[in-house]
């Protein structure tokens, strides 16, 4: 097993240059803890940006660079400083990080952006392919690098690739906005596994790949090709450990005494954020103002400790955001200060963690309200120091921490009156019951650290591997097919049951277009005059597009899925008894959508409904798709009728009628020597649930099925059944 290659935009290592001397200063945050507490066995490198433009640099000393970040088992991606202008302040954080933040206006669209983003993952795989090797994992971090996935795929097809995206993924109603949609996705699909923080931002991903690349999932499995990606959720935890032991240390004994002489006895409320729009510190703030105006009786006796961590210091939203904040700040203290007394105790500055872990074990609250956020560790971290029992956390339901820590007080970042309500539950909450609430937390908590969180998306990576495997095991390989042409030659009673759309032809757009072609004719027709073969077709189309097209064939007809037989030299009957007068109140519910979806239509056949939307456009397509299925199911729910969704249909039929079941018909007229069976979507997978073990039900396509092998395509399937006729 080779490394597993960490990509992130940062290095924890940054490097500065005063005259001609380089500087390396380590920069490691919740991101690096978590990954260099990987496993021993899992042996890592990481690549990425050191924090200093090439432009700055020489030849010499960008060697300087690649020999030290070496010895420390990492590996530098050098950018120009245009290159972190447009791509990581400009796509990266003008772009991205708003849209996918749930703040769209203050998105910014422009080529230059995106050119420069698609840059900068191209020197980003580049450096990724000077040092990996087949056997590595590589696990890409965050919504800088959402095309490099894809990128390597390209170079390196069966290498092992993660992606995990730390900030929220936004619903398809606003991803749909990005006007690079498709190329981000398709480069995130370039991974084995893709992990997100909740099951919401799951749900929202796999909703843009239907609806935008019109790739549905199977249990969070995607099929592109040959290949499957999955998609699951790996809620990020903390280093537990060091967060409940912190107070133990004397510079955080020291720092906890220097900041309870300030305050005093007074109660303590703290809000640590980086300072961002997306952090909902305005919100808070103007609730704490609220809060004070309307219970004058706690003035005086809490201080709410405000610490602003400087981020994206040269854009101008956030210089913006500075001033309204640090004038927010000034009038509250202003209104409801006195000599004596502070409200708000504003710091703007980066704290280390002794100072942090100090700040978390003083306060008796704290106040964690994003209006949007990936995770939020400040919240986990908070509740890990409260080992002594009391503490409140109070928690925006926004947070992706919220799903993890349902028993703080959750709350509407955007209510300002629920905010207010909070404060006061959280000063008048009990003691025993704080305890208690954080009890249950932080047994969570200690069991999904940081650590299991790196492991368990590790593990994740090596079970797509074998998902992987697994399919190329069903690959019907050259070994299988001399074994499968042994077993045909050798066996006197043979049994072919045969899909006919996707599995002997192509797709067509309209029934009326998709009849068989000269080559097929002679194709089946060869099949049928061995005496040992008996052939069955066996499809969705009706019985009388069916007889048009294979009524010559020495052969036997299955058609809407089971509904209708013919058997050899035998006119077409009903296998049992079917209703169909259900088909009068779903019908104008069909017609319906297919009026209000260009390129849809309505197939009738005797004793089923399909919807056809292959012509559709596929974002439309996707969202009728739900609304009309929901539409009949319920008005299905007492009838004895099923509602199937197929590839690029949608088919009401009798809940009775399955391909499995009418294939059973010919599996029970005695022992076969030999079974064929080939298919191409879920219908067919009944019929491969009923087979004997030793039948060759063949999928045709990738993904997962019932079925013992697989081939690429229509045209394998018929080059086989070609080798077999011609021996």
């Amino acid at each position: 097993m080779g490394n597993v290659l960490i990509v992130s935009n940062r290095l924890p290592v940054s490097v500065t240059k005063r005259a001609d001397r380089l500087r390396f200063q380590s920069s490691a945050g919740g991101l690096a803890t978590g990954l260099m507490s990987l496993d021993e066995s899992h042996k890592s490198r990481w690549i990425g940006w050191p924090g200093i433009s090439a432009d700055k640099l020489s030849e010499q000393q960008k060697q300087q660079i690649k020999v030290e970040l070496k010895e420390q088992n990492f590996h530098s991606v050098f950018l120009t400083a245009a290159d972190v202008r447009n791509f990581y302040y400009g796509f990266c954080n003008k772009t991205v990080w708003p849209l996918f933040h749930y703040f769209p206006q203050y998105a910014v669209y422009e080529q230059r952006y995106w050119q420069a983003y698609k840059n900068a993952n191209e020197a980003f795989c580049r450096s990724v392919l000077e040092v990996a090797r087949s056997d590595d994992r590589i696990w890409i971090h965050d919504y800088h690098l959402m095309l490099l996935p894809q990128m390597i795929r390209e170079q390196l097809p069966d290498v092992q690739i993660g992606f995990f995206l730390h900030i929220p993924f936004p619903s398809f109603e606003l991803f749909r906005l990005l006007p690079w949609r498709k190329e981000i996705l398709k480069g995130l699909v370039g991974a084995d596994v893709i992990g997100f923080h909740t099951y919401d931002y799951v749900r929202h991903f796999l909703s843009s790949t239907a609806r935008i690349m019109g790739i549905d999932h199977s249990m969070g499995l995607l099929t592109i090709g040959k290949k499957v990606t999955k998609v699951d959720a790996f809620p990020m935890g903390i280093d537990y450990e060091r967060y409940s032991t912190a107070a133990k240390e004397p510079e955080v004994k020291k720092g906890l005494a220097m900041v309870r002489k300030k305050v005093g006895a007074r109660t303590i409320i703290l809000s640590i954020d980086r300072l961002d729009y997306t952090k909902g510190i305005i919100q808070r703030l103007e609730a704490f103002d609220l809060f004070l105006s309307q219970n004058p009786k706690y003035k005086e006796k809490m201080t709410m400790i405000l610490v602003a961590v400087p981020s994206r210091t040269g854009v101008k939203d956030y210089i913006e955001l500075r001033k309204e904040l640090e004038w927010l700040v000034g009038r509250i203290n202003g209104e409801h200060g006195s000599l004596g007394w502070m409200p708000v105790w504003y710091l703007y500055r980066f704290l280390p963690f002794e100072k942090i872990t100090a700040l978390y074990n003083a306060s008796d609250i704290a106040f964690v309200t994003p209006l949007r956020d990936g995770m939020n560790l400040i919240a986990k971290e908070f509740v890990a120091t409260k080992t002594e029992g009391t503490g409140v956390l109070i928690l925006s339901e926004m947070a992706g921490a919220a799903s993890e820590l349902g028993e703080a007080i959750i709350v509407n970042a955007l209510n300002k009156q629920q905010m207010i309500g909070a404060i006061k539950e959280a000063l008048e909450m009990p003691g025993k019951e704080q305890a208690e609430r954080n009890r249950l937390m932080q047994q969570r908590l200690s069991r999904y650290t940081v650590k299991r969180w790196a492991n368990d998306f590790i593990q994740a990576l090596s079970d797509a591997r074998n998902i992987r495997k697994k399919l190329s095991v069903y690959k019907l390989t050259e070994s299988v097919k001399k074994n499968l042409i042994n077993d045909y030659n050798k066996s006197a009673k043979r049994l072919f049951l045969l899909d006919y759309d996707g599995t002997l032809v192509s797709f067509a757009p309209k029934p009326e277009k998709a009849g068989p072609d000269k080559g097929l004719q002679a194709l089946l027709s060869i099949l049928t005059l061995d005496a040992k073969n008996e052939l069955v077709i066996i499809s969705g189309r009706d019985k009388k597009t069916l007889n048009r097209w294979l009524g010559d064939i020495k052969g036997s007809l299955i058609a809407e899925h089971g509904a209708w037989i013919k058997e050899k030299g035998n006119n077409w009957q009903v296998i049992e008894p079917l209703k169909n007068d259900w088909k009068e109140t779903i019908r104008p519910i069909l017609e319906l959508y297919a009026d209000r979806t260009p390129g849809s239509f309505v197939e009738e056949k005797d004793f089923s409904l399909v919807w056809h939307y292959r012509k559709a456009d596929f974002e439309l397509a996707s969202l009728r798709i739900r609304e009309l299925r929901d539409a009949v199911m319920n008005l299905t729910e007492n009838l004895d009728v099923g509602v199937f969704e197929g590839n690029k249909i949608l088919e009401v039929k009798n809940i009775g009628v399955s391909k499995g079941h009418a294939a059973e018909r010919w599996l029970a007229k005695g022992k076969w020597d030999f079974v064929l069976a080939a298919g191409d979507d879920y219908t067919d997978e009944d019929m491969f649930s009923i087979l004997p073990e030793d039948a060759y039900s063949i999928k045709v396509g990738y993904g997962i099925s019932k079925a013992r092998f697989n081939l690429d395509s229509v045209y394998a399937l018929r080059g086989l059944l070609d080798q077999l006729t011609s021996i």
